[in-house]
């Protein structure tokens, strides 16, 4: 198993993506509670190892050392994040970590940093990184358009890599108006800080709802000319501002802990009572709806069954009918292995451009499936769940609804079409 230390200061967007790439693979990373940027990294001994005193920096327990934050979190990375067997795949993992650093990141920092106060504004240069970030924008929800993920049917370090890099982005001064063409790129990119092992290193990241500005005051604090500082005293202020002064404990949860075994199907493990799930499928396949929906609540199993209901949490950025029933065929794809204890009716409701999705799931145990295995948890975050009670009149008009695929949903939209995962 991979194991080493990696230096860097807390908040740093490039770590994280290491970090990122090691809580998936299970490398065993421990982030360096002694480093303080400015002084470790300009210190003799670190400078032996890594001569250009740069950060992140990585040192592997076999003694590898590795400086580029894109190298680092492919050597932490597992063979399915990069990209798997496939060379084409591979490749377009790098290409995408690529076109980050190259068309996203110069823009990004142009933009932003004049609004934390670490670089001086300049107007022109500003807006040219706009119009930069919205060329990349496009570029990147076009090809969105018809995908979840960047490369493949799962989350790759393409897509940590380019999340990570826009995170800034995000939550400074991409605001409402600015995401509104771009909405496959805010679905993607709240569907990737969102889940578990990403959010574990980023935390939640809230979408700036307001486009910060530039701040003199910011800018004249982080260059040493505000107040009463002496000139002499400005060389000695490290380059990120007051990194070294954050908490202890926000290193310490950057600790990698080994990742825990996954079981095939953690369902199994629950009490299987005694509805067929195998025979419930078949007699829905093969009958009449009304049949079936009789069926359904004579032989259910409350005690060891649940039945939810689950909402799309971005509705209003839905487009294109075809899209949207992309991204359910997608997520059924993708939960393959929980068919086997689950059965569920996913409807598309409303019109191109004024759509919404929701249904009504079914698995075995009393608790959110999704919980269970981390390879059931890659879309669950873009949705509400709600457990219903099976004995209320209301979750038996809802049964009725989504096994017969009719009526609208709680605005109005008429029913359009629907999904089974059986």
């Amino acid at each position: 198993m991979t194991s080493g230390t990696l230096y860097t200061y807390p908040d740093n967007f490039r770590a994280q993506k290491a970090l990122i790439a090691a809580k998936y693979s299970g490398a065993n990373i421990t982030v360096s509670k002694d480093f303080v940027f400015g002084e470790t990294n300009k210190s003799p001994e670190f400078l032996k190892k890594f001569p250009l005193g740069k950060v992140p920096a990585f040192e592997g327990k076999c003694g590898v050392l590795l400086t580029e934050s894109n190298a680092i979190a492919y050597y932490v990375a597992n063979e399915e994040l990069r990209g798997g067997s496939d060379a084409a795949a591979r490749a377009q993992v790098v290409q995408w970590m690529s076109w980050a650093d190259n068309e996203v990141l110069p823009a990004s920092c142009t933009w932003v940093f004049p609004t934390m106060g670490i670089m001086q504004f300049n107007k022109s240069n500003s807006e040219r990184a706009k119009e930069d970030i919205k060329v990349a924008f496009k570029c990147l929800n076009d090809h969105l358009l018809t995908r979840t993920f960047l490369v493949g049917e799962r989350l790759s370090l393409a897509d940590i890599a380019v999340a990570c890099t826009m995170i800034n982005l995000f939550k400074n001064v991409i605001d409402p108006n600015f995401r509104k063409p771009f909405g496959n790129v805010t679905r993607w990119f709240t569907t990737v800080i969102n889940q578990p092992n990403v959010k574990a290193i980023i935390g939640a990241v809230a979408l700036a709802t307001k486009m910060a500005e530039f701040d003199p005051k910011k800018f004249a604090e982080f260059s040493g000319k505000g107040g009463d500082k002496k000139e002499g005293k400005k060389e000695k202020k490290p380059a990120q501002p007051k990194v070294e002064k954050k908490k202890k404990e926000e290193e310490d949860e950057m600790e990698m802990p080994k990742m825990p075994e996954k079981k095939k199907d953690p369902l199994d493990e629950l009490p299987k009572g005694n509805f067929d799930m195998d025979e419930w499928k078949r007699f829905y396949s093969n009958n009449e709806e009304d049949d079936s929906i009789k069926w359904f609540w004579e032989h259910l199993d409350s005690e060891n069954y649940s039945i939810w209901r689950c909402d799309y949490k971005y509705n209003d950025e839905l487009t294109m009918v075809f899209m949207s029933c992309n991204l359910i065929g997608g997520m059924f794809q993708r939960l393959e292995k929980m068919k086997k204890n689950a059965f569920a009716s996913v409807a598309l409701f409303g019109e191109n451009n004024n759509s919404s999705i929701s249904g009504i799931w079914i698995w075995r145990g009393q608790n959110l499936a999704f919980d269970l295995s981390e390879d059931w948890q890659i879309d669950y975050a873009s949705y509400d769940w709600k457990k219903l009670d099976a004995g209320a009149e209301e979750t038996k008009k809802f049964v009725t609804q989504y096994w017969k695929w009719e009526g609208e949903d709680l605005e109005g939209r008429k029913f359009n079409q629907g999904k089974i995962l059986k």
